[in-house]
Parts: structure tokens; sequence; C-alpha cells
């Protein structure tokens, strides 16, 4: 194994943090709908309130990282190996196929991740965050009342933000799913932990004659036009 640095530190911060940050979200928030009781609905409405506002300041920092960094790149959506990524995760990681595709600093995010995640980032929760503050400035009490909401009703609003709740669990159980699917069971968790990806031997020696072959080529290309 070949142990490669991948996941910066400001990185792994972010992601155990929001991950935090959307659980207690999750079971303030289901219970403050009532489905089970916890806290108490008054203190679980005002911890729903106080961890929403920490989840939108990490992910002010978050997005300034993404784009001081560049890191903003590592969401773009691509059809390149969307079928073999998905026939994979159906198939091959069953019958313990090589993985289609291969995990660098600069791509961190296989096929299907990358669609997955840009959804996420781009709709689901700015969705939430967005809904979350109508609910929280709709005709807030008077000593708010600059800030106060006054629109029709709020049944769009919390329809869309339960249906975003609901995504997001999906999309969490989903989550806890794809951590097993490392080379180890274990491997994937232990990389968002200490930055560090193993990466088998074999996947190496195919990346460095990739490497191999493009730079002969290059220089077949280079030699010819010399010509």
């Amino acid at each position: 194994m070949t142990r490669e640095y991948i996941y910066h530190r400001f990185e792994r911060f972010w992601h155990w943090v929001q991950a935090a940050l959307i659980i207690f979200l999750g079971v303030t928030g289901f219970e403050i709908h009532g489905l089970f009781t916890f806290f108490g609905y008054e203190q679980a409405v005002q911890y729903h309130e106080i961890a929403a506002w920490s989840f939108i300041i990490l992910i002010a920092f978050a997005i300034f990282w993404h784009f001081t960094k560049g890191e903003w790149r590592q969401y773009l959506p691509t059809w390149k190996n969307v079928r073999a990524q998905a026939e994979y995760y159906v198939f091959g990681i069953f019958r313990n196929a090589p993985h289609p595709t291969k995990k660098t600093v600069l791509s961190k995010l296989n096929p299907l991740q990358k669609f997955v995640y840009a959804g996420l980032k781009a709709l689901i929760i700015p969705t939430m965050v967005i809904t979350g503050l109508v609910y929280m400035f709709y005709r807030y009490p008077q000593r708010y009342e600059v800030l106060s909401l006054n629109i029709g009703g709020l049944q769009t609003v919390a329809v869309l933000h339960t249906i975003g709740a609901f995504l997001l669990v999906s999309f969490f159980v989903a989550h806890l799913y794809l951590i097993t699917t490392g080379h180890k069971v274990t491997s994937n968790l232990k990389a968002m932990i200490t930055g560090y990806e193993e990466i088998p031997d074999s996947e190496v020696m195919a990346a460095v004659e990739t490497v191999r072959t493009g730079s002969k080529e290059t220089v077949g290309e280079t030699k010819e036009v010399s010509r």
C-alpha cells in the first residue's frame, strides 16, 4: 500500500463539523415536528436555531476555502465513467472488481459523487438555508420587526424545508454505506480522520504507466512536428 495525502486539515475539520451539525439539526428539527420528545419543544427550537446559525457560519468559511484553494473544481459534474461507476456500485463491488476511477488530491470524488455533491451544495443546502431563514424571520417578535418577513404563509416553505430534510437524511444513509466501499471497510473513514488515503500498489503502478505512456506519446508528437 502507498499512503497519499488527500484531505487537507480544514477539509477534514469542515467535513466532521458539518456532519455533526446536520445530525443535530435533523434531531432537533424532527423533534420540533413532533416525531419524538428528547430536549423538549422550546429547547429543541432554541438549539435548532443555534445550530442553524453555526451551520451558516461554517458554510461561509467553507465557501471561502473552496474558492481560494480552487477546491470548488472537485464538484464539477462529468459524464465520463458515470456508467462504469454505477455498475461498480451495483455489481462490481460484490465481485471484488477494481475501482473504475482512481482517487487523487486533484480528483477526490468519483463521477457519481460529483453529481450528488453538486446537487447537495448547489440545490439542497441552499434550499434548507433559505427556507430556514424564512422560518426564523417570519413575523418574528417586535424587537426584530425590521427583519420580519410578512409573506402569505409558511406552507410552501415548510414543505420545501421538510423535503430538504428527508433528502439530507437519505444522503446521510447513503454516505454511511459509501464509507464502507473502500479497499477495506474502514479505509475511507480512516482517510477522513488522518487525511491519508491508502492506495494499492497495483493502482500506483497503473497510474505511473499511464503517465509514462502519455509522456511517450507527447515526445512522439513533438518529433513528428519537428520533422
